[in-house]
């Protein structure tokens, strides 16, 4: 329709990914915080993961898909932080086209996930607090594995669709990409081809993808504060809302930006913007998860004390 054949793929080998700035000096004072980022989100998620294996009070629901959401997010900031690391102190700035595919599938993939990791945490956390005594019947080890499978097979298909109806598209030069890594937005403003069905599918997708666990979680959240509200002491109240605050708060940094981001026009994002937003639901959000679960979380700190041996005086 357009005049482009499929052969035109091959036009391009190659994309330059931007990045965020062409001054040497930015780039290293950048290459510095997102180091340090990279490196205290592997520790922070790899120290909860390791923290719920060893203790045998973690090994419960709550905390089985707490350490699934820090695997997702070691695995989510390494698929796109070490190459742009990499280009922000090299020259060469290039990723090649199979790579880019690939770079885009694992994102897409592991977000996804994510998202729908979401709505299964907040179904834990209405089955305990609304129906306490029969938690551990309905949230039984198996039920839990499912719906871990089941958010990876949600992840597995739909990126799927979005990176096939992505890199369909003839690319057939410029190739620069005014971003950090390959994100869907950015390179479909390179195609040489009309983009509005991947507007519509993008639309379709985000609100498939985000808008439909957002609602199980608010509806899981309607029936958790109407319990909240029923509890006659304050503290009482005070425990079960402390239990949600932090998942509450993960959720709102994670999808939001998402949201933006994905049910936006092509047309209408602007690339700085665009970057800002991805390095918030990529980069900020999987540096932050640990901090905001540990500090609101005794649990996890007596576990930490425990393991350490610094708790041998609060055993």
């Amino acid at each position: 329709m357009h005049g482009f054949s499929y052969e035109n793929h091959s036009s391009v080998s190659e994309f330059i990914l931007l990045g965020f700035s062409r001054n040497f000096q930015i780039n290293i004072i950048l290459f510095n915080v997102f180091f340090f980022l990279y490196l205290s989100t592997l520790v922070g998620n790899g120290l909860i993961v390791t923290l719920i294996h060893l203790d045998s009070r973690l090994h419960t629901p709550m905390y089985f898909f707490l350490s699934v959401l820090s695997l997702l997010d070691m695995s989510y900031v390494t698929t796109t932080v070490p190459q742009m690391l990499v280009h922000l102190v090299c020259q060469k700035k290039t990723i090649s086209y199979s790579g880019c595919v690939a770079q885009m599938y694992t994102f897409l993939v592991l977000g996804i996930t994510e998202g729908w990791l979401f709505s299964v945490m907040a179904y834990d956390r209405y089955v305990a607090i609304c129906h306490p005594l029969r938690y551990k019947v309905i949230m039984r080890p198996w039920l839990c594995g499912a719906m871990v499978v089941f958010c990876g097979l949600w992840g597995v298909s739909c990126s799927l669709i979005y990176t096939v109806f992505t890199m369909r598209l003839p690319y057939c030069g410029p190739n620069e990409i005014n971003h950090f890594f390959c994100e869907v937005p950015a390179v479909l403003k390179l195609a040489c081809a009309d983009t509005s069905l991947n507007d519509r599918i993008d639309f379709i997708l985000g609100f498939i993808l985000l808008l439909i666990p957002l609602s199980f979680i608010l509806a899981s959240y309607v029936c958790i504060f109407a319990t909240i509200l029923r509890i006659r002491s304050a503290q009482g109240r005070l425990k079960a809302f402390s239990t949600c605050a932090s998942h509450i708060t993960v959720v709102t940094m994670f999808c939001g930006p998402a949201m933006f981001m994905y049910m936006n026009p092509g047309a209408n994002a602007s690339p700085e913007r665009d970057k800002k937003l991805a390095l918030f639901y990529n980069v900020i959000s999987a540096f932050l998860n640990p901090i905001i679960y540990s500090l609101r979380n005794k649990d996890v700190k007596r576990a930490f004390l425990k393991v350490t041996g610094w708790g041998g005086a609060t055993e």
